[in-house]
């Protein structure tokens, strides 16, 4: 299983959704955005970007998950990096997956929960 980061806001997941995509530079690139509320003010959101890396020669991907399931008003948002590796064997991304998480948090800096 390959890393992870996860981290709380204090806003709305169509906030964090809204932020996230009105923040990330133009050379990440939308591959797909959905939004859904499931009831009671709930809501789940998902963003797939996808960067090209010279350092790793190598498109890599980052998975946004974001939901308010279990509090109401502080948002999970989880961001998983994949597809940055070259090898077959040894799986090296050259810190390509930790830079891309890295942009969703300095976007959202302002408002973790610590």
């Amino acid at each position: 299983m390959g890393e992870s980061y996860q981290l709380n806001v204090e806003l709305q997941p169509g906030e964090v959704v809204m932020l996230i995509k009105e923040g990330m530079t133009q050379r990440s690139e939308l591959l797909y955005e959905e939004l859904n509320e499931v009831g009671n003010g709930r809501m789940i959101g998902t963003l797939i970007y996808e960067r090209f890396y010279f350092r790793s020669r190598n498109q890599a991907a980052l998975v946004i998950i974001v939901d308010n399931l279990l509090r109401g008003t502080v948002s999970n948002v989880r961001l998983i990096p994949a597809g940055a590796s070259q090898g077959l064997i040894l799986k090296m991304d050259w810190g390509a997956g930790q830079s891309f998480a890295s942009t969703v948090e300095e976007i959202l800096e302002d408002y973790v929960v610590k």
